[in-house]
């Protein structure tokens, strides 16, 4: 199956995007969540746990190594299930989202303002980042994952 590539019509220019990978981490019918630092850019929205991938580092292992800094957890990583571009006025991220079925540990929040285990169909109520909205309302419709 082909992931989508979602663009937004915002984007178009030559930089190259930061790329950034996310886990769509599942418990039974209800995906974990995480509400970005007060402190930091977009503070207090929600978002997909993960981050920046760095050179020369494969996408699984990005966040695999991601999960581990922010919720002490150790993952394996599914298959990707969205990928998406989006133009911030401060940034140009391609975000590239994977299945997280499997754990281990406890999740401890390390990083982020808040951590919640929230039920999918519930997703479209959270402030989440702008990029994160289509794959959102996918996820709470049953579309995704």
């Amino acid at each position: 199956m082909d992931v989508p590539l979602i663009q937004s019509e915002s984007f178009m220019n030559d930089r190259e995007p930061i790329l950034v990978v996310a886990g769509i981490i599942l418990r039974a019918d209800s995906i974990l969540i995480c509400q970005r630092h007060r402190a930091d850019a977009y503070g207090m929205q929600w978002e997909f746990p993960g981050g920046k991938v760095e050179p020369e580092e494969k996408l699984p292992d990005a966040l695999r190594r991601e999960l581990k800094e922010e919720l002490a957890i150790q993952v394996e990583v599914g298959k990707e299930v969205f990928r998406l571009r989006h133009h911030y006025p401060d940034r140009f991220v391609e975000v590239i989202f994977f299945s997280i079925a499997n754990f281990v540990g406890e999740v401890r929040n390390q990083v982020f303002e808040a951590v919640k285990w929230a039920p999918r169909s519930s997703l479209p109520q959270y402030n989440f980042l702008e990029a994160d909205r289509d794959l959102v309302n996918r996820l709470a419709k049953g579309e995704l994952v």
